[in-house]
């Protein structure tokens, strides 16, 4: 299974489209088989999800992405997980583990719309922690 993971330096991204690059990680029987890392070619509606299914990705990990984007990658049999942040070195592991926590959505409705990479902000909920369900890694 490949899993593609939005990146900023050692860590996941917030929102999946304003990354600067993605991660891909292979994991099989719980172990990293390869892990590879992408530029993000830019955030233009409907483009992500179709790059990352020719990158082979089976599922998606991120801090948040909108309701549109949720169901292109549905379009392209991606599975999401969201609700995703920390170190990436963490969050691979514990997709290893099948302990890969995910919850709501980082990003509130519209905070990526029309923006891409030069965004530098996201509004992004303060209030309480997100609502954690359990994964036990992408299916």
């Amino acid at each position: 299974m490949r899993i593609a993971i939005p990146t900023e330096g050692q860590s996941v991204s917030a929102h999946f489209g304003r990354c600067p690059e993605f991660t891909l990680v292979d994991v099989e029987a719980g172990q990293v088989q390869q892990r590879q890392t992408v530029k993000n070619p830019g955030h233009v509606p409907g483009f992500l999800p179709k790059f990352l299914k020719e990158q082979g990705a089976d599922c998606i990990v991120s801090g948040g992405m909108g309701m549109r984007a949720r169901d292109l990658f549905a379009q392209q049999e991606i599975e999401v997980i969201l609700g995703v942040e920390g170190s990436l070195e963490e969050v691979i592991q514990n997709l290893c583990d099948g302990t890969l926590q995910g919850g709501d959505s980082l990003c509130q409705p519209g905070g990526g719309k029309g923006y891409g990479l030069d965004k530098t902000e996201c509004t992004h909920g303060d209030e309480d922690q997100p609502h954690q369900h359990h994964h036990g890694g992408c299916s």
